[in-house]
């Protein structure tokens, strides 16, 4: 069946799709939204994993989403979307004493202090204040598309604050964060505590290019990250209101197929239902692997560098929290960062390099349960666990062979920290690279969807030629994880990609 022709299709529900057909409806054109799935929001979506329990299917904390006017822009709160701060940000309980960390920086400076030393406390406050101008240049060119022009716009600020250190400026963004860690922190505590967070894009510490990655942390210092009340998918399920409020259409359980672009007839997107929507303008809002595929080029398919997977996580219903022997005070609001030493992330990188799940992998553990009770009925707890570095394709055997043996492993890295907390399992439900893949279209498991490192950045995301949210099929254009800002929950990619697209559909009306 051929539908009516749209202004623009939309392919993919995730949240950067629906952060895009928000702003294009809003400015009065005709958009529908498929998704393949019945729930939309992708790796930001919440769904009931056993009775009375809601579990996030992928993030759980939102960071780069509240260092945007998103949610006021979009009056989210409306359509029931509510943040608690996560401040704590991040705790890391060790024997040697809790460090913890909050939005507040003297906070944070004295709790390290207490664990190692004033000199540490300071090194670290110096490191945060370094990179806070740093960081705000980044969240401002991630909020635009990565032309030559924004990014000097966006680069002109941060050069006025580094006036003096500007030939030093290229050295610090390209250095390995490991390097940076050592050279700032004496203490082998901080050094891995600042080290696992650098880890946490995809690249170990020690590639190049990674320092920025570290000094990311000084985000949080500007605003604590949030936790939407009821789940992270709240997020997506209130764009998906706003969207239905300006007159968008979404439907669901219904993927495309097929993507067809011609510069004269216009555009199209057949489903698996078997419609033929034509559009003026298609925008996927999925993996630019599936994007190339449904287009047909095999060319741009095969180029893009995805990777070979970057972690796996334990999604477990509990009947108690995890009990650290030292503690601090909001361990269980915050990111509990379970990492001994920058040997053991370094050794966890080796183990993916040879083709093995990390044997003894870092760990973050999230407790959401702790601070939301409508995630799980009295006396029952969520309880999240991220580990890296855990290849999809596995030099002996297959993730559905290994999936049970090597969740247990994670499971026992937790109860090195916490003793007892195996016993407090009652139920849990695995999502290794291969069930991240299947469920999420998160090929190769890579949550960042393509790797994030330098070849693939800024104006090189995901490929020349397909950067800023254009690509070199007419009237097709792309946005998510897989274009520039890259991964996260931010929404900057929908936004810009939204404009960029509203821009182009103006000039056509010419």
């Amino acid at each position: 069946m051929i539908s009516g022709r749209r202004d623009v299709v939309i392919v993919g529900a995730g949240h950067n799709a629906l952060v895009a057909a928000c702003y294009l409806a809003r400015a009065g054109f005709d958009v529908e939204v498929i998704e393949r799935d019945s729930v939309v929001g992708g790796a930001v979506s919440t769904v009931e994993r056993w009775p009375g329990v809601r579990v996030d299917r992928g993030s759980s904390i939102h960071v780069m989403v509240r260092h945007t006017d998103l949610m006021a822009d979009l009056e989210l709160a409306k359509f029931g979307l509510e943040y608690d701060d996560v401040d704590p940000w991040a705790v890391w309980p060790h024997r040697d004493g809790a460090i913890r960390l909050a939005t507040n920086l003297d906070d944070s400076c004295h709790s390290i202090a207490s664990v190692c030393g004033e000199a540490e406390a300071e090194a670290y406050r110096s490191f945060i204040e370094t990179w806070t101008p740093r960081t705000r240049w980044f969240l401002g060119a991630g909020r635009r598309p990565p032309t030559v022009w924004n990014l000097a716009r966006s680069a002109v600020g941060l050069a006025r604050h580094e006036r003096g250190h500007l030939a030093a400026l290229p050295q610090s963004f390209l250095e390995p964060a490991e390097s940076a860690i050592a050279r700032t922190f004496a203490d082998h505590r901080m050094r891995a505590l600042v080290g696992w967070w650098a880890a946490q894009s995809g690249p170990p510490p020690h590639a190049v290019g990674t320092a920025p990655i570290a000094g990311s942390m000084a985000m949080f210092h500007l605003r604590p990250p949030g936790r939407p009340r009821g789940g992270s998918g709240k997020l997506s399920e209130a764009l998906a209101a706003r969207f239905a409020s300006y007159g968008g259409k979404l439907r669901t359980d219904d993927g495309a197929t097929r993507i067809t672009s011609d510069s004269g007839s216009g555009c199209a997107v057949v489903t698996s239902a078997g419609d033929r929507i034509p559009s003026r303008m298609v925008l996927a809002g999925c993996h630019v692997v599936e994007t190339a595929r449904l287009l047909g080029d095999e060319k741009a398919r095969r180029s893009v560098r995805v990777g070979d997977g970057l972690g796996m996580v334990l999604r477990l219903l509990c009947d108690d929290l995890p009990r650290y022997p030292v503690a601090a005070d909001g361990t269980h609001t915050a990111m509990q960062f379970l990492v001994d030493s920058p040997a053991q992330i370094r050794a966890a990188y080796g183990d993916f390099l040879r083709g093995e799940p990390a044997a003894d992998p870092p760990l973050i553990v999230m407790t959401p349960s702790a601070t939301d009770r409508s995630l799980a009925p009295q006396g029952r707890h969520v309880v999240t666990v991220w580990a890296q570095w855990h290849p999809r394709q596995l030099r002996q055997g297959d993730w559905d062979q290994r999936r049970d043996q090597v969740a247990d492993t994670v499971v026992g890295g937790v109860e090195r920290w916490a003793p007892g907390f195996t016993g407090s399992i009652i139920d849990r439900f695995v999502q290794t690279p291969l069930d991240l893949e299947r469920e999420l279209g998160l090929l190769s498991g890579n949550v960042m969807h393509v790797e994030s490192e330098l070849d693939a950045l800024f104006a090189l995301r995901p490929l020349p030629g397909w950067s800023g949210y254009r690509t070199p099929h007419p009237g097709i254009y792309i946005c998510g994880a897989s274009t520039h800002p890259g991964g996260g929950v931010w929404g900057a990619s929908g936004r810009a990609a939204a404009d960029v697209v509203i821009h182009d559909l103006r000039q056509k009306r010419r």
